[in-house]
């Protein structure tokens, strides 16, 4: 099975940046969402903090599977 993503420019350079957009607005956002969570108090039943790190950890999934099929395109 090929390793290889076969895109056309047009779509390369719109999850290029798509990319782009997640590393700097989608992890500012989820940054910002964590921080108020946090503000909220106690940590261990704070469902918007556990919440916010799902989605961190989700975005984070996203980037590194763009950032390899770019890397193979």
């Amino acid at each position: 099975m090929s390793n290889y993503t076969y895109l056309t420019p047009e779509g390369y350079e719109k999850l290029r940046t798509e990319l782009e957009e997640m590393k700097t607005t989608g992890r500012a956002e989820v940054a910002r969402a964590i921080a108020e969570a946090r503000d909220k108090g106690d940590l261990s039943e704070n469902a918007e903090y556990d919440a916010a790190k799902d989605a961190q950890g989700i975005l984070e999934m996203k980037i590194n599977d763009l950032e390899k099929m770019l890397a193979n395109a």
